[in-house]
């Protein structure tokens, strides 16, 4: 018998508070987390820092489904945390919106960038 383990899924309130083509950081448990709203309403979630300087890629700039870190401009795609520079990959979270209401689906800690 193979057992599913279905990772936590958490409420991070509203998605009004997230401006269009913005993002937000979030404090869960340890973790900060980055969720991005594109300006199509697509929802995107990475870890908030980035491996190169631990900028806050929250207030990085997004566009073209990537990030931009506002400290060193080193850029990360959205939907898989694949990085512009040799070997730098960030964390991907799933995240969905319910009734106006966002939700990000925790890792188990196996999963890496």
């Amino acid at each position: 018998m193979v057992e599913t383990i279905a990772t936590p899924l958490v409420s991070l309130g509203s998605i009004s508070r997230i401006p269009v083509g913005q993002g937000r950081c979030y404090v869960v448990g340890s973790q900060e987390i980055a969720v991005f709203r594109q300006r199509d309403g697509r929802l995107f979630a990475t870890q908030n820092r980035c491996p190169h300087r631990q900028g806050p890629l929250s207030e990085g700039v997004m566009g073209g489904g990537q990030v931009i870190c506002p400290l060193h401009s080193h850029r990360f795609e959205l939907k898989d945390g694949a990085g512009t520079e040799p070997g730098e990959c960030v964390k991907v979270y799933r995240v969905e919106e319910r009734k106006g209401e966002i939700f990000v689906r925790l890792p188990d800690g196996s999963e890496g960038c």
